[in-house]
Formats: structure tokens, sequence, C-alpha cells
């Protein structure tokens, strides 16, 4: 069965988030006086990414709300667990104004997408929010090259649940087995697209982090997915392309 569509990660496969993040965190923290909180700019990237990481998998457990995981990751990463609710939202916005001054797309994106539009249409599946990504991909020029945003706040389930990229087929009107899906992680993005049926493309750009999970597909740059879609090399044959 041809693919007929692509689902797509956003955060660090079309978005530079890693880069945001840091260069948006370090100014935040000298603002705030805070530069020297955490030790070296790297440590303090470490433990906000920790507790990021910490807090987020409350939110997919469904213990806690977005707006309540981001507030704990203020406490957690200030040492202040009487942090009210408001300063702790103050904080999170003071911080997201330098995360997105530097916002960026990678320069392999808009040609990838220039190359596979009118061959395939295209969707979103993020475990972040509506609220967060759609500002998101229309202030970097995007939103229009996706028919579905489908986000795990909303849905209720995230990556990499099978019935997360269910959702987006679904939302797509398709098949798991018509749907690719691309993401920078080799668990939640590419064994769970996998695990789901989907055609599942790991986008390694840094390289070297290993072969990934079986039945999947590694490139390292987006150059290299018009040719593997075109192949249309599925379930289970690893397709070379690097």
């Amino acid at each position: 069965m041809p693919i007929r569509a692509v689902l797509w990660d956003i955060d660090d496969t079309l978005f530079d988030y890693t880069g945001a993040d840091a260069a948006g965190l370090a100014q935040h923290l000298r603002d705030e006086g805070l530069g020297e909180r955490h030790g070296t700019p790297a440590e303090a990237l470490a433990e906000w990414r920790r507790v990021t990481e910490l807090h987020w998998a409350r939110f997919a457990a469904g213990e806690v709300t977005f707006r309540g995981q981001r507030q704990d990751r203020v406490r957690d990463f200030l040492g202040r667990p009487d942090l009210g609710d408001d300063e702790a939202d103050a904080w999170f916005d003071r911080y997201v104004a330098h995360y997105q001054a530097a916002w960026a797309l990678f320069p392999d994106v808009l040609p990838a997408l220039d190359a596979l539009a009118g061959r395939y249409r295209h969707g979103v599946l993020s475990n972040s929010s509506e609220a967060n990504q759609d500002p998101k991909l229309r202030h970097l020029g995007l939103r229009d090259r996706f028919e579905v945003l489908v986000c795990a706040a909303e849905l209720g389930v995230s990556k990499p649940d099978a019935a997360a990229f269910l959702a987006a087929c679904g939302a797509l009107g398709l098949r798991p087995a018509e749907v690719a899906y691309v993401g920078d992680q080799p668990e939640i993005d590419a064994r769970g697209a996998r695990d789901a049926g989907l055609t599942a493309v790991w986008l390694d750009r840094d390289g070297g982090r290993g072969p990934g999970p079986a039945g999947v597909h590694r490139i390292e740059g987006l150059v290299a997915l018009p040719a593997l879609l075109a192949a249309d090399t599925r379930f289970g044959a690893r397709s070379g392309i690097r």
C-alpha cells in the first residue's frame, strides 16, 4: 500500500528546540540574576531538562494539568516549593519570551517540504499542546503546510502510545499503512510509529546514536526523506539511507 501522507514531530525535527531552549534559558537566567545558581550554563540547562522531563511525565500520566506541570517545573528548578501559581506563571512567561526570540527552523526543513509538496499530504503529531504548537508553527511560517495538528494535551494520550498515532491517522482519514511518521526520538517517535503500523522514520540529526529500533528507517537529514518515501521500503527493511 503506497504512502499517501507524512506525519511530523515538531521539536528537534522541524524546529531547533534544543538550540532555542539553550539560548533562551541562558538569557533568561542572566536577566533574572540567576546565572550562577546552577553552575555553568550547560549545568543549568541539564537541570532544566531534568525537571522538564520529570514533570512532563507526570502530565503524560494524567497526574497534573499542562499549566500545572509548567508551574511545578519552575518551583523545582528554583528550589521554591512555596512559589505561588501566578509567580510561577510569570517566571515561565519571561523564560518563554527569550525562548521564542531564538526560534528557528533547521535549514533542511523547507527544501524537504517543498520537495514533498503535491506528492504527499502532511500533518503534525506532537506531545505538546495545540495552544503551544499552533502559534509556533505560524510564527515559523509552517502552519499552512499541514492539514491537521494533533497534540497530546488535547488528545489525552501521548506518543509512544499507539492511540496517539492512530488518532492522527484518523484525523487525516487514512489507515496507518498509508502514513509515514518522521521524528527525532528513536523510542517515542520511531518505535511508537512502527508499533502503531506506520512507516517509521527516525531523524538522527546528530548521528552516532546507534542503529535504533528494528524495523524503522534512520536518516541523518531531511534531504534523504523524499528518496526514502519514493522507494516505499516498508515493514522491517532498513533503508540504509544516511
